[in-house]
This record gives structure tokens, sequence and C-alpha cells, in this order.
């Protein structure tokens, strides 16, 4: 069996425990653990989708939040007259079709740059929706009506997480994700090597897009009553990132590792205690940045041995 095979049934076995274990656990865990599966399975799937465009072309996108709030405003409008999984389907769709529209004009920027521009763009969306619900229905707010049995939300969450994964498996595969990850190391040469970059670059944008847009659409009914300044909450999507990069943005098993770890986090830190958790984010990045730039996935016991031997050595 060659390395490449082995490693791809690792994964493969992997993701089957997760999901089985997560699969299992609405049928013995509390309402506290389920709505705490249900935070780490949306970060789970939000991180991976970014890692999967993101991390690899290291094109740092903060449109995570303006495409969850597209898909949770799909599902507000829609859920009741088109059902569960077309609603899922169609805030998935709005989303990537409106990456499409924010890559054009974008993505041919990098760095700062770009960073800033998909956070200025994802304001301008917020407004937007405010200025048109305003405008529109004279009210800012929508309720939910339609509201889904938890079992069935969980099991979209769980199923969009698992193929978040599943997807990154499949692309680190195949010539898209060579393309991408050739972009990410030097993007002039893909160019001169034949790649399409700009063409590759909008389909990674939109597909990272397209899982965004479907949480969103899944976990708006968590609510039942949305607004623009809770589902385009910038901080859902800094989360994000920072789930990504703490974990490892490169690697296939860190945003998930991280996303479980932050997912704890912030159900036990919080709300009692909000400042320890923003300082634990931080301190954390801060780590990852000077002793971990693999992220939390590079962990090996050969690091911790060498951080010991360094000691020894300077003492």
């Amino acid at each position: 069996m060659t390395a490449s095979r082995h490693l791809l049934m690792r994964d493969v076995l992997v993701l089957l425990v997760f999901a089985g274990w997560a699969l299992a656990l609405p049928y013995w865990g509390s309402e506290f653990l389920v709505s705490l599966a249900l935070t780490c399975l949306m970060y789970v799937a939000l991180s991976t989708s970014w890692a999967l465009f993101c991390g690899t072309t290291r094109y740092l996108s903060l449109a995570t939040s303006a495409f969850f709030g597209l898909g949770a405003y799909t599902s507000a409008i829609g859920l009741a007259q088109f059902g569960w999984v077309p609603t899922i389907l169609l805030g998935a769709g709005i989303a990537a079709l409106v990456a499409l529209v924010m890559g054009a004009a974008v993505l041919h920027l990098r760095g700062t740059y770009f960073a800033v521009l998909t956070f200025g763009m994802t304001e301008l969306i917020r407004h937007a929706v405010t200025y048109f619900e305003k405008s529109v229905t004279g009210t800012v707010g929508r309720v939910l009506a339609t509201v889904p049995e938890r079992d069935t939300v969980y099991l979209t969450m769980l199923a969009l997480a698992v193929l978040a994964v599943a997807v990154s498996v499949w692309v680190r595969r195949t010539r898209f994700g060579l393309a991408l990850a050739g972009i990410g190391g030097d993007e002039q040469r893909a160019q001169t090597l034949g790649v399409n970059t700009r063409w590759v670059k909008l389909a990674g944008f939109a597909l990272t897009a397209a899982f965004a847009g479907a949480v969103g659409a899944a976990m708006s009914v968590r609510w039942t009553y949305i607004d623009p300044h809770t589902v385009f909450n910038p901080f859902i999507g800094f989360q994000t990132v920072l789930i990504a990069l703490i974990g490892g943005a490169l690697t296939l098993w860190g945003p998930l590792i991280a996303a479980i770890v932050f997912s704890v986090l912030a159900e036990t830190l919080r709300l009692q205690a909000p400042q320890v958790y923003m300082m634990t984010l931080g301190l954390l990045l801060i780590l990852s940045v000077l002793y971990l730039p693999g992220g939390l996935a590079s962990l090996r016991w050969e690091i911790f041995r060498g951080w010991r031997f360094g000691r020894a050595g300077r003492g």
C-alpha cells in the first residue's frame, strides 16, 4: 500500500470515528452537551472550509460572517415556503453567488488589502440588509416561526461538518487542490505552469462561502429571532480565522481539533468570564505563532523534546 493511500485510509477512518461518536451523542448527552456539540460542529464546518481555501492559498478572508449571515436570512425568509433541505441548499447557493461577485472584485489583491476589503464588504452587506429591512419590511429583525426539531438541526450540522472535512480530504488529492497549493506557494509560478489562477481562486472562494452559507441557514433556527447584528457578527468570522490558524490552517485535522477546544472554552468561559476567554484566545494565538507555526495539529513529542533540549543548551 502506498503512503498516499495509507494516509487516505487513516483520514477516512478518523472521520468515521468522529462522525459515529457525534451521531450517538444526542441519545446519551444532556441538552447542554448537545448545544456544546452544535457549536463545535458549526466551527468545524466553518474553519475547515475556510482553511481549505484561505489556508492553502494564503488569502486571508474576513468575509465568513457575511456568508453566514446571508445563509441565516435565507433560512428566515424561505424556510416556511421551501422546507428544510432546499433552504440549506439555497443558503449555500446564495452565499456562493455573492462570493463569486465579491471575489471577482477583490481576489486580484493579496495580504492586508484583501483582508481589509473582505471585512469592508462584509460590513457593506450587513448595512445593506439593515437598510432593506428598515425600508421595506419596517423592522430590523425576523422571527422564525417554522423551526425544525433539535435532532434535525443537529444531524444537519453533523452532515455539514463531515462533508466539509470529506471535501477537504478529497480536494487535497485533486489537481484543483494542487492548483490551490501552487497559488499559496508562488502564484506567478503557478500561472507560468498553466494554472488559471483567477478561476481557481474564484472556485475556492465560492466553495468556502457555500459552506458558510449552509451553516448560517442551519444555525439560524437556534435563535428563533435574528437581526443583522446577530448573524453578521464579525466575531463569527474572526473566531473562524483564529480557530483555523491556531489549529493549523495548512493541516486537515487542525481546524477540527481547535474547534473542539474553542467550543469548550467558549461555553465554560465566555458567559462567566468573557475577558478571560478573549485573553485565552489571544494567548493561544501568540503561542501558536511563536512556537507552533503549524498549529496545534503539528504538536509531536519531538517538539517537546526539542524545547527541553533547547532550554538545557541555553542553560
